[in-house]
């Protein structure tokens, strides 16, 4: 296939890979073929992409991957699927998409299915902001108590699991409900949501307290957490290399040019969510995109924990496309 593209925009943003998306926002869960944008003179130029079916978080922190895609300054024809964690979790399972974030804790549930993407994951070295345990009473008091889980994610309430029953030493009654912060709590102790939920639900309801999980987590194990991986499916990966390889060095042009126009991938983060400017600025600086071994430390580490409490039966080995 050769060079499928030249890459002239540099990363703004320490620690953002250089070697190895979506189109406009979509309705949650929908599909729809994005068309290759034509490209600026002086961006990334891809060859055309293999029909190859994506997988984007409908949450802001996906938006620094996929940001340099919409804009056009890399090319990617491919069908998207926007949704929440747990609905790309199914979607991939089901086998209807190949490359995709799935949470962290369903790759090591299906291991054997996939294999991860380089230099791509949703990570935080403890605050995130959007992982957020609001609760009515101290954690300490949970014992026994119901506490209000999201749908929306798999990894997280796995986290809320860790923190509330080996960090606290509480056994909540668990229950999932629809992230509706007010209704939550009217019926729970505790409230769990996570991604664009929780940071509005936090800008709306200041007077509720809450505990960042990324923050409880680095406090008891001193490792940052991995939330969520990129992943394709083994069978493309061992069929199609050259494939996932353009599309893998797509999504790191898409974030270089993402870290390089910042102040306009915030103004679209304001237009999508409604927060003020300097609260997704700030997420922006909390959220990475990070797989180094730090990382991956940490992610073992939570692995190791999920088991302990019946989660997972083994830690599965963390297989990184490339690198076997």
């Amino acid at each position: 296939m050769g060079d499928p593209f030249r890459k002239t925009v540099t990363p703004a943003r320490p620690g953002t890979p250089t070697a190895p998306g979506d189109g406009a926002a979509s309705a949650t869960g929908a599909t729809r073929t994005v068309p290759a944008a034509p490209s600026a003179p002086g961006v990334a130029v891809a060859a055309p992409a293999p029909a190859i079916r994506i997988g984007c978080i409908d949450y802001l922190n996906c938006l620094p991957v996929y940001f340099g895609i919409e804009q056009g300054a890399v090319r990617l024809d491919v069908t998207v699927e926007k949704g929440p964690p747990a609905v790309l979790n199914r979607a991939f399972l089901h086998g209807r998409l190949d490359v995709t974030p799935i949470s962290s804790i369903e790759y090591a549930r299906h291991a054997g299915e996939c294999v991860i993407i380089p230099g791509l994951a949703i990570s935080a070295d403890g605050r995130v902001a959007s992982i957020l345990l609001f609760h009515r009473r101290p954690l300490e008091e949970l014992d026994g108590r119901p506490v209000a889980l999201t749908a929306a994610s798999a990894t997280s309430v796995v986290l809320t699991r860790i923190i509330l029953e080996l960090r606290y030493g509480v056994r909540p009654v668990y229950r999932v409900v629809p992230p509706d912060l007010e209704a939550m709590l009217a019926e729970h102790d505790a409230a769990l949501l996570i991604g664009d939920d929780a940071l509005l639900a936090a800008h709306t309801h200041p007077e509720i307290p809450h505990v960042d999980l990324g923050v409880e987590w680095k406090a008891f194990t001193g490792h940052p957490m991995v939330y969520a991986l990129w992943v394709a499916r083994r069978e493309l990966a061992e069929a199609d290399p050259a494939a996932l390889r353009l599309v893998t060095r797509v999504f790191h042009a898409s974030q270089e040019y993402s870290w390089d126009h910042r102040p306009e991938m915030v103004a679209e983060g304001v237009a999508r969510r409604g927060l003020p400017p300097e609260v997704v600025d700030d997420y922006f600086d909390l959220i990475r995109h990070e797989f180094g071994p730090r990382y991956r430390r940490g992610l073992v580490a939570f692995y190791e924990r999920a088991r302990r409490l019946g989660e997972l039966g083994e830690v599965p080995p963390l297989r990184v496309w490339g690198e076997d």
